[in-house]
């Protein structure tokens, strides 16, 4: 009898070690597939994006004839900021929001990777009602990319940058103004408009950098340094270099020198 007893408790042991082993296998197994699905959808959400940005650029450049005035900027643009969907709001109070990416292009034309930022604040010139709008920014000289690289910058007077608005004109061939840090343009409803750009902040996505380049990197890293690569940001560059081809610049031209179109 004492023998069965025995035997049963060391049976019972063993069950309830196994059951616990099972437990605790389960509670890792759960852990690990929530961090996994965890970071599967931070970095589906920023690829999302990154699509959207290239749509954003197909629309803005479809149908534009090579002297069009994007084309002239773009050709010359040292970085561009994209934001596919800025969500404006201004009944009764004023706001605006959405998540963009900056990209800069180096002295043989070849465009970086995208680090990713918030734009917030501001009405972006709206009256009543809600629009999304597509924005693009063309940043032209390395004064204004590096003021961009901040970790928050706000779009005013104080800024020390010089802003010029394309506006309803865009698609005309007339040469751009000269001298200017950065150009806005929105299109809307299929519509270019001029982009009122007072108390609005860019804001570095550092999540999204970390997320979707695995590793903790920041912006400069990124666009200047271009440290990183995701192979699934490539057809965005390639539809950036599509829409207008970097100009032909000696060997030796530095890499962050300022250019004006």
């Amino acid at each position: 009898m004492a023998a069965i007893s025995k035997r049963f408790s060391a049976r019972q042991a063993t069950g309830l070690i196994t059951a616990a082993l099972s437990v605790l296998a389960t509670g890792v197994l759960a852990t690990s597939v929530q961090a996994a699905g965890t970071k599967t959808a931070n970095t589906s959400k920023e690829q999302l994006l990154i699509e959207q940005a290239t749509t954003t650029v197909q629309n803005i450049f479809n149908g534009s004839q090579a002297s069009s005035r994007p084309q002239k900027i773009l050709t010359r643009a040292r970085a561009v900021l994209i934001c596919p969907s800025i969500i404006r709001m201004s009944f009764v109070f004023g706001g605006s929001g959405g998540r963009c990416l900056l990209l800069s292009r180096d002295a043989r034309g070849s465009w970086s990777d995208p680090a990713f930022y918030h734009l917030s604040g501001g009405s972006f010139g709206l009256q009543l009602g809600y629009q999304d709008a597509q924005v693009m920014f063309f940043i032209m000289t390395q004064h204004g990319l590096q003021a961009l690289l901040d970790h928050q910058f706000k779009f005013d007077a104080n800024a020390g940058v010089s802003f010029t608005n394309l506006g309803a004109n865009a698609e005309s061939s007339r040469t751009p103004e000269k001298g200017s840090d950065i150009y806005a343009l929105q299109k809307a409803n299929g519509v270019f408009a001029g982009a009122a750009l007072g108390g609005t902040k860019l804001t570095s996505d550092s999540a999204a950098d970390r997320a979707y380049y695995h590793q903790v990197v920041g912006p400069e890293d990124i666009v200047i340094n271009m440290r990183v690569n995701n192979p699934a940001a490539d057809p965005l560059r390639r539809i950036l270099m599509k829409a207008a081809p970097a100009p032909k610049l000696p060997v030796t031209a530095p890499a962050n020198s300022d250019t004006h179109p």
